[in-house]
C-alpha cells in the first residue's frame, strides 16, 4: 500500500486531477468530448507521443536526455518505405516493421556507443546525431513526401472498431496500433519492474558511481537502453505512416518537446533515478487533450506551446527544489546520528 504522505509527493495524482477538471472543462463548452469519436480520436493522437514517451521516460530515468528519437524514426521509415516501394513489396507489414526496427538499432546503436562507451554528454550526442540522422534523409536521399507500399496501407485499414457521435454523425476509427501501444508499456512495465536490467536503469538515474559499485554493467546498460529506444523509434515510425496513409519525412520532427514535457509532466525527474509508465502515459494524456480538444472551446492551439514550455520550466524547478529538500534531510539525519 501506498501511504498518503508518499501519494502527495508524487505527479501522478495532480495529472490526473487536471486530465478531469479539464475535460469536465471542454465537455461543459462545447458538450463534445465524452462523444465516442472524439474519445476515439484522442486515442489515436495519443498512440504516437506514447510510443516515444515510453523510451523517453527510460531514458530519463537513468539520467540522459535524449533528442534524436524522433530523427531516428523518420529516417528508418523513410529507408523502409523507399526500400519495400522499389521492390514492390506487397507481403506482411510484419516485415516493414522489422526492417525500420534493424535501422533503428543501428542508429540507437551509435547512440549508445557514444554515451556508454566513450562516455560523452547525452544531450550533445543526441542533439549530434539527430542533425546526423536528419541530414542523411534530406541530404542523400532526398527525401519527400511519398505513397506507402500496399503492405502499410493495407495495415493503416486495419481498425478495431468505429465510434460514431450520435449528434454530428461523425465517425472515427480505433486503429490497431494501439495494440503495439499496449504490448510494448507491458514490456517496458515488466522490463522496469522485474529485472536487474530495469533496476540498473533507475540505478544509474540515481548515482552513475554507486550503480557501478553496486556491480551494474554501466556500459552494457546504456548501450541496451539506446539501442532499445532505436528499436522503438523504428516501429513507432511505420506505425505512424500507416496510420496517415503517406510517408511524409517531416511529419513526427519537432515532436521531441512535446514528448519530453509529457513525461516530466508525469513526474519523471529530469535529473534521473525516478520515473513511472504510469505518471508518463498520464503525462501523455494531458498534452493530448491540450493540443486536440482546447480548439473545442475556442482557445487557439499555439498556447500548448506556451504550456509545452511552462511544463519543462516547472518540472525542473520542482525537481531541483525536491534535491534540495532530500539533500538537506540526509545532511539532517547525519547530524542528528553523530
Amino acid at each position: 500500500m501506498i501511504s498518503s504522505e508518499r501519494l502527495t509527493r508524487r505527479s501522478e495524482p495532480y495529472v490526473f486531477a487536471a486530465i478531469v477538471l479539464l475535460s469536465i472543462l471542454i465537455q461543459v463548452q462545447s458538450g463534445q468530448f465524452f462523444s465516442g469519436n472524439n474519445l476515439v480520436d484522442l486515442a489515436r493522437s495519443l498512440i504516437v507521443p506514447a510510443l516515444f514517451s515510453i523510451g523517453c521516460m527510460m531514458v530519463i530515468a537513468s539520467g540522459g536526455i535524449d533528442v534524436s528519437f524522433t530523427a531516428i524514426a523518420s529516417l528508418a521509415m523513410y529507408v523502409t518505405d523507399r526500400m519495400l516501394l522499389a521492390s514492390n513489396y506487397s507481403g506482411s507489414v510484419l516485415l516493414a516493421y522489422a526492417i525500420s526496427a534493424s535501422l533503428g538499432l543501428l542508429m540507437g546503436a551509435l547512440n549508445g556507443y557514444l554515451i556508454g562507451f566513450l562516455k560523452l554528454p547525452t544531450l550533445v550526442v543526441t542533439l549530434g546525431t539527430s542533425s546526423l540522422f536528419t541530414g542523411l534523409m534530406f541530404g542523400a536521399f532526398s527525401a519527400s513526401a511519398s505513397d506507402v507500399p500496399p503492405a502499410i496501407a493495407r495495415h493503416g485499414k486495419d481498425i478495431l472498431f468505429t465510434a460514431t457521435n450520435p449528434q454530428t454523425q461523425l465517425t472515427s476509427n480505433m486503429p490497431v496500433q494501439i495494440l503495439i501501444l499496449i504490448g510494448i508499456l507491458i514490456l517496458v512495465f515488466f522490463l522496469l519492474r522485474y529485472t536487474m536490467l530495469g533496476r540498473g536503469i533507475y540505478a544509474i538515474g540515481g548515482d552513475e558511481a554507486a550503480a557501478e559499485r553496486a556491480g551494474f554493467n554501466v556500459r552494457w546498460i546504456k548501450m541496451f537502453l539506446y539501442c532499445f529506444v532505436g528499436v522503438l523509434a523504428g516501429i513507432t515510425g511505420i506505425a505512424r505512416i500507416s496510420m496517415i496513409a503517406y510517408a511524409d519525412p517531416s511529419t513526427m520532427l519537432g515532436m521531441e518537446l512535446t514528448v519530453i514535457a509529457a513525461v516530466v509532466l508525469g513526474g519523471t525527474r529530469v535529473t534521473g533515478g525516478l520515473g513511472t509508465l504510469t505518471g508518463t502515459i498520464l503525462g501523455v494524456a494531458l498534452m493530448t487533450i491540450l493540443s486536440n480538444s482546447l480548439i473545442l472551446i475556442g482557445v487557439p492551439t499555439y498556447w500548448t506551446r506556451v504550456f509545452t514550455g511552462a511544463v519543462i520550466i516547472i518540472g525542473t524547478g520542482v525537481t531541483a527544489r525536491q534535491i534540495n529538500v532530500t539533500r538537506r534531510r540526509r545532511a539532517l539525519a547525519q547530524k542528528t546520528s553523530a
